[in-house]
């Protein structure tokens, strides 16, 4: 039986968090598209359960996670969520440029009762963050998510990005540019699926 990409301890209050969560983001998807159409009827295993599987890689000492492009909240709300209730000292951090998907990520965020960073500006031109941890998930292709990590990465940090079934390619295109020690951990929700666990980067 395959483990629950939800982690241990989770509360009654953070499962209703999460399925207000799944309800908002029906109410506000016809608007905005935060996520494709076709995943809305499936959504709580496809953006919840997906993006909840990666708290249990963050490591202990963590006390900020940047989550890059948060967009409709995945997995960014949902580790505010999990870390209110399981590690409430863990500060989370939204970067996105869309206007549009910030409005939605503060009023999400106030309706849950939890209170994550939103930066409304470009992953780029945002200050540089010294993240513990740096999440980003269908944001870009591996080589640019690096160049990220490069500027809002802790020294020590970990970078966690899921990825599909060609993640292999892109770790062989990003090798060429990039210096890293990876880890890959398979999806819960996604048998093609992995998370990518990057650190310890460096530019060719």
């Amino acid at each position: 039986m395959m483990p629950s990409a939800l982690p241990q301890g989770v509360s009654r209050e953070t499962l209703e968090r999460l399925a207000r969560l799944e309800t908002l983001l029906s109410k506000w998807n016809p608007a905005i598209n935060l996520v494709s159409r076709s995943t809305i009827a499936n959504a709580w295993e496809r953006h919840i359960l997906d993006s909840a599987q990666l708290f249990a890689l963050a490591p202990d000492h963590a006390t900020h996670w940047v989550d890059l492009g948060s967009g409709g909240g995945f997995p960014g709300l949902v580790i505010a969520c999990l870390s209110a209730d399981l590690r409430p000292g863990l500060r989370v951090t939204l970067i996105e440029s869309d206007q549009r998907k910030c409005t939605f990520l503060r009023q999400a965020a106030a309706e849950l009762g939890i209170k994550p960073g939103v930066l409304s500006t470009r992953i780029e031109t945002a200050p540089p963050q010294a993240a513990d941890i740096l999440s980003a998930r269908a944001l870009s292709a591996l080589p640019n998510l690096l160049s990220f990590a490069r500027r809002h990465l802790a020294p020590h940090g970990i970078a966690l990005f899921p990825k599909g079934a060609t993640w292999q390619e892109e770790v062989e295109h990003a090798r060429k540019e990039w210096h890293f020690d990876l880890t890959t951990h398979p999806s819960l929700t996604d048998p093609q699926a992995v998370i990518l666990a990057v650190k310890d980067l460096t530019h060719v």
